[in-house]
């Protein structure tokens, strides 16, 4: 699932969190959009506009590791490993 520049959109599953899929389009190293579907719908549409012409390694930064109710992840660190997994990381 690698990208290498230029316009990217992919869907991921995420785990062990309430939303079902999250949906990224990624232009060179920018993120374009991020859509999650199911979760707590303000926290994952706030998400998605703080994210959206950031950085792809930034919002990775920003966002791995952080912890939802004891869960060991959430969707913030889904988006992350989501971002990960498309730079092939």
């Amino acid at each position: 699932m690698k990208y290498k520049g230029g316009f990217f959109m992919t869907s991921y599953t995420p785990k062990g969190v309430c939303s079902r899929q999250i949906n990224i389009e990624v232009n060179g190293d920018t993120i374009e959009s991020v859509q999650f579907v199911g979760g707590c719908n303000g926290n994952t549409q706030g998400i998605s506009s703080l994210v959206k012409g950031m950085k792809v390694d930034e919002v990775i930064a920003r966002l791995e590791g952080i912890n939802c109710n004891g869960r060991g992840t959430s969707c913030p660190d889904q988006l992350a490993k989501a971002l990960k997994s498309i730079k092939g990381e």
